[in-house]
């Protein structure tokens, strides 16, 4: 069934018009793709470039996952640091996986541009702010390693800080200069244009029900026919369902949360007159950014309890907006609402080999804009001849299962909650 209700602010507000189509007949294409967020229409979209016919089947609309809820900040590299994410990939696949998402958000910004996306793009940095002392000292710690692989970094002084925020409470950051902010929802819209304007497929509102191997090819079984093809792709992350036995065993899903104000006008001036997006240090994330329209947006690891007008939620919202900007008075909000993120154990995205011919890609931390444009050109390359040695990441064949998955899933929406109460107060 197709939504009709917004699923968040970016939904109603991106300038990028929907795309809706239904699966007509039985086709028979080189790729069908499962999702149509930013892995699936980048697979899609590269696929067509390099002449593969390319069939996305999305169950709802657009950027329906995580693609529609998203913060919308185009970050470089991994949740992990560099010298970490080298240490738990080894020295063939380490550098190359942090050079590729450190040039990541480049990437992203000139397919904006080449396509002529409106998707309110600024690329001014992000920053990670320290929430603490001893967030800071991590932060240091990930600068010195940035500098010494050359990256345009900046470790921020709790003044310098203070000045690009507007506000006093961090103790220091680092502004990355790679990166840069988005309407999420617009990028994806825009993405599915260009997917289309190469000649890619796609159909929404059209869910798919089994998959099946059928001598070399796959039968995509769904709700309004079949799809016959050489190779398929999922590309649903955290909305992953139980289509492929197994696969969402292999990441803890944990949600997202945002509140958006109305426009605010003049008196957001001084909170981040760069329009840079923000998150900090704590255990529990936090972030805070200035849309296009001069909204603020404020947002925590958890579900919305309540509404956009009352609830724990709500009250947080407010008492966070208070405590960094307390000039500010007031405020009322326009939408709320929340998404799925896919965290693995070790905090690095995986690529599968399900079965000869079936691929996912999966697990991205919270880093999806960059990372499903990015892996969805990596497949779009395996899938077009290139050498499955030469990708991001080492193709595995077996998902592993994360012990107590769901359990862990509630375990983390408990203390999110509970985090939310404890600061609503």
């Amino acid at each position: 069934m197709m939504t009709t209700d917004p699923i968040s602010l970016w939904d109603r507000s991106a300038v990028e018009p929907e795309h809706r189509a239904t699966l007509d007949a039985d086709r028979r294409v080189d790729l069908a793709i499962v999702g149509g967020g930013y892995t699936g229409l980048s697979t899609a979209f590269h696929a067509a470039e390099r002449g593969l016919s390319a069939q996305v089947i999305e169950a709802r609309q657009i950027g329906y996952g995580g693609s529609g809820r998203n913060v919308g900040l185009v970050n470089a590299a991994a949740w992990l640091p560099p010298q970490s994410v080298i240490a738990l990939l080894g020295q063939t696949y380490g550098p190359r996986f942090v050079k590729v998402f450190s040039d990541a958000p480049a990437y992203v910004f000139d397919l904006i541009k080449r396509h002529q996306i409106r998707c309110e793009a600024t690329q001014t940095g992000t920053i990670h702010a320290a929430h603490a002392p001893k967030g800071f000292e991590d932060l240091r710690r990930r600068h010195a390693e940035w500098q010494r692989l050359g990256e345009p970094v900046d470790l921020l002084t709790r003044d310098q800080i203070s000045t690009m925020i507007g506000t006093d409470v961090f103790h220091g950051g680092l502004l990355d200069h790679r990166a840069g902010t988005v309407n999420p929802m617009g990028y994806c819209r825009g993405l599915a244009r260009a997917a289309l304007a190469a000649g890619a497929s796609i159909s929404t509102g059209v869910r798919v029900m089994k998959l099946i191997r059928d001598g070399a090819d796959w039968v995509v079984q769904t709700d309004s026919g079949d799809v016959r093809a050489k190779s398929v792709v999922l590309g649903t992350n955290a909305y992953t369902d139980d289509l492929w036995p197994g696969l969402k065993q292999s990441f803890t899903t944990i949600h997202y949360f945002q509140f958006a104000t109305v426009p605010l006008g003049a008196e957001a001036a001084n909170i981040l007159p760069g329009r840079q997006g923000v998150w900090d240090t704590g255990k529990i994330m936090f972030n805070v950014r200035r849309d296009g329209t001069d909204r603020l947006l404020i947002g925590s690891m958890g579900q919305v309890v309540g509404t956009k007008d009352r609830g724990v939620s709500q009250r947080f919202a407010r008492k966070q907006i208070a405590r960094l900007f307390p000039d500010l008075g007031p405020v009322d909000f326009e939408e709320a609402w929340h998404g799925q993120i896919a965290m693995t154990p070790d905090h690095l995205p995986k690529i599968f080999e399900l079965a000869p011919g079936l691929y996912t890609p999966i697990g991205y931390n919270g880093r999806g804009i960059t990372t499903g444009t990015i892996f969805g050109k990596a497949m779009a390359d395996l899938l077009g001849g290139e050498d499955r040695n030469s990708l991001p990441l080492p193709v595995t064949t077996k998902p592993t299962p994360v012990r107590q998955a769901g359990l862990r899933s509630r375990a983390f929406q408990m203390a999110f909650t509970a985090n939310q109460i404890r600061k609503a107060i």
